[in-house]
């Protein structure tokens, strides 16, 4: 498996799934809490915005406020494929993933900042899919590294209360179901009509 070309599949699938959320989409309900469609979108341009400077070895106090409130602007379409083109030249410079990035937890090897980038747009992926009625389709590859990487950190991210508890699924369920449980999200969950 290759890392890097996993990874862009996923910030890629992510913008382009941003493509298609309606006009009349932006303020739907999300798995995720209280976020609507807007701020989950929001959210995921922001770290693609944040992993620009990370990578590039800039400190979080660097970084400072550049990135908060809204980054979508009226084309929020646009502003997630910018977003996503800047974070992979970021990441595909000679070294990049073998730097150490300065996160809010501290020092973090590249190669696991890219697993949690990879996650996020992953999981955030499948979180925008059925917020706005797409079937949720992830990439199996990329599912089963997140499921393999996540395997030994879901205990840390629970505790950090950084996701919510896993959900339940049954014996059967789909690899990707189970990764989207593993995330705290009901692989059953759609929006209320």
């Amino acid at each position: 498996m290759d890392l890097l070309r996993t990874y862009r599949r996923t910030l890629t699938g992510f913008a382009d799934q941003v493509g298609r959320v309606g006009p009349d989409q932006w303020a739907g309900p999300t798995p995720c809490g209280d976020w609507d469609v807007r701020t989950l979108v929001n959210h995921v341009v922001g770290e693609d915005r944040w992993s620009v400077p990370l990578f590039g070895g800039a400190s979080l106090a660097e970084v400072g406020d550049r990135f908060a409130g809204d980054l979508l602007g009226d084309d929020p379409a646009a502003s997630a494929r910018d977003a996503a083109e800047a974070a992979d030249r970021a990441v595909s410079e000679a070294g990049a993933l073998d730097r150490t990035v300065e996160l809010s937890v501290g020092p973090t090897p590249g190669r696991e900042y890219l697993h949690q980038l990879m996650a996020e747009h992953l999981v955030h992926g499948w979180d925008l899919m059925v917020a706005v009625g797409t079937e949720p389709r992830l990439d199996p590859e990329a599912v089963r590294e997140c499921a393999r990487w996540f395997a030994d950190r879901v205990s840390m991210y629970r505790t950090g209360g950084l996701v919510e508890p896993g959900v339940p699924v049954p014996p059967d369920a789909s690899e990707q179901d189970r990764l989207v449980a593993a995330f705290g999200r009901d692989p059953g969950w759609r929006p209320k009509s």
